[in-house]
């Protein structure tokens, strides 16, 4: 159940980056405009996202070592960001970010095949 957790706060992380993303191809004029431009919601949803990433982690932090949770949740974190990053937004597909990305993998599994 905590893997779940670890795994559902890593989800929560790339969506919130995927809504700055969002809010970063706009003109950005300070704090204000993301509760202009998402309006209420858009604003909640951004907190909420980041909210249940923290949470989860910390939940999942109960029984997972901590160095071992945080490491798989920016793993997630990264990679996700990285490939949607990649697919939705047109960045780089070079071989390169491929085998960095691949790298990141091999370590979050090798953090929890030792855990």
């Amino acid at each position: 159940m905590d893997w779940f957790a670890l795994i559902l706060a890593g989800g929560s992380e790339v969506l919130g980056v995927l809504n700055i993303k969002r809010l970063t191809m706009k003109k950005w004029d300070g704090a204000i405009y993301l509760i202009l431009s998402f309006g209420a919601n858009g604003a909640i949803y951004l907190i909420l996202s980041f909210g249940a990433s923290l949470f989860l982690l910390s939940f999942a932090m109960k029984t997972i070592p901590m160095g071992t949770a945080y490491g798989v949740w920016t793993g997630i974190g990264t990679i996700g960001s990285t490939l949607l990053g990649m697919f939705l937004y047109g960045e780089p597909k070079e071989w390169k970010r491929i085998f960095f990305i691949a790298l990141i993998l091999a370590s979050a599994i090798g953090l929890k095949l030792i855990s």
